[in-house]
């Protein structure tokens, strides 16, 4: 067996417990060791689980990766700084974990991956639902013809989020901040892996394979960006890939993609790693699939050649997204009787929004084209490859 392989988490609070759990458990496993943290406030002894000692802890990033002797860092701290911290750990020969999404412009994303790429280091991003086996079973069953010629793919994300949720940092519902970009918009930051799990399930993964996109956003919270919103991506393979979300919903449930055949619909809910097969002449069949973490499989690169399950470049059509959504003018407020405030949940709804996520999920139409009467026509972003 290896030894633990040392670890730099920056970004511990917020989502960043989620990675110190997950680290816990694979130190439990022997897998890795947490060597650092890197907090601009150190975290206090009730902060940290049990069993992780006590790592190094240094609001320098830099100088804590020298210190620990660190081999993979994983980053989940505020979008706009991931690119920075990227290189910072690529130059010195640290293998990377890059929480999504990894920029929040493409020229971002092109200076960390090709700046990573050129330090000879790994980085893994962190879209987990692309590290569920149920990935590669669809395309098998989209490759072995199960559902027919593949006409297109939906995506559906109707979560909630009270108001609060917008005051949990400066950038939260911004999109840009001091001059910076941030777009943390609902399709690219919640719901980032509905859109980035529909890309992966068409093999619509690189840059090159996004030809035009648009966008419909807009919001009924108070912020800059967007909290409902949809999109469609046309693709080279010509299947449209169209996801719709919100963060405004009645009764918020788990998102999916669905993959839609001539002769069947194959769907995922990505966050249970469920797959829901329907088709002509079969009952419905239903599928529980495991899942790889993506920090063990970025150890197991490392330590045996595994291949790496979500590279920079398997992103690069989910950045054209972002960039997209970056480029379009700035989402437009909802009319005031298009939402309400529900009192005791402190968070806004829009009436009839549950269903419209799910009819374009289905129908691979954008809200203007389903008649939705706040939501105005998409502009066409072409995208330039």
């Amino acid at each position: 067996m290896s030894t633990a392989v040392p670890i730099v988490l920056a970004g511990a609070r917020g989502h960043g417990r989620w990675h110190l759990d997950n680290i816990r458990r694979l130190q439990d496993k022997g897998i890795v060791r947490l060597a650092g943290i890197c907090e601009l406030t150190p975290l206090t002894k009730a902060e940290l689980p049990e069993c992780l000692g006590t790592p190094e802890q240094s609001a320098d990033f830099g100088a804590l990766l020298d210190s620990t002797g660190a081999r993979i860092a994983v980053i989940c701290t505020p979008i706009p700084t991931h690119t920075d911290l990227a290189l910072t750990a690529a130059r010195r020969g640290v293998h990377i974990l890059l929480e999504k999404p990894p920029a929040p412009s493409y020229a971002e994303f092109r200076r960390m991956a090709d700046g990573v790429a050129e330090a000879g280091v790994v980085c893994q991003i962190g879209f987990q639902s692309l590290g569920s086996h149920a990935v590669p079973a669809i395309r098998t069953l989209m490759a072995e013809g199960v559902i027919g010629e593949v006409v297109g793919i939906g995506g559906a994300g109707a979560w909630a989020r009270a108001e609060a949720y917008y005051r949990r940092a400066p950038w939260s519902g911004k999109r840009r901040l001091n001059g910076v970009d941030v777009i943390d918009g609902a399709l690219t930051n919640p719901l980032a892996h509905a859109v980035a799990t529909a890309l992966a399930l068409g093999d619509t993964v690189r840059a090159e394979d996004v030809t035009a996109i648009e966008t419909e956003l807009l919001h009924a919270n108070d912020i800059e960006s967007d909290d409902t919103s949809c999109v469609r991506v046309t693709t080279a393979q010509g299947r449209p890939v169209v996801v719709a979300a919100t963060l405004c919903a009645e009764d918020p449930d788990d998102p999916y993609v669905v993959v839609h055949g001539e002769r069947g619909r194959i769907t995922f809910w990505y966050k249970q790693d469920r797959v829901l097969l329907q088709r002509a002449d079969h009952g419905p069949e239903e599928f529980e699939h495991g899942r790889t973490d993506l920090l063990e499989n970025l150890v197991d690169h490392l330590t045996d050649g595994t291949d790496l399950l979500v590279p920079p470049d398997t992103t690069g059509a989910f950045m054209k997204v972002v960039e997209a959504i970056r480029l379009a003018p700035d989402p437009a407020p909802l009319p005031e009787q298009a939402w309400q405030l529900l009192p005791d949940e402190q968070r806004r709804v829009v009436p009839g929004i549950d269903g419209l996520v799910a009819a374009a999920a289905d129908t691979l139409a954008l809200y203007s084209e389903l008649g939705a009467p706040w939501a105005l026509p998409a502009r066409t972003k072409e995208v330039s490859t």
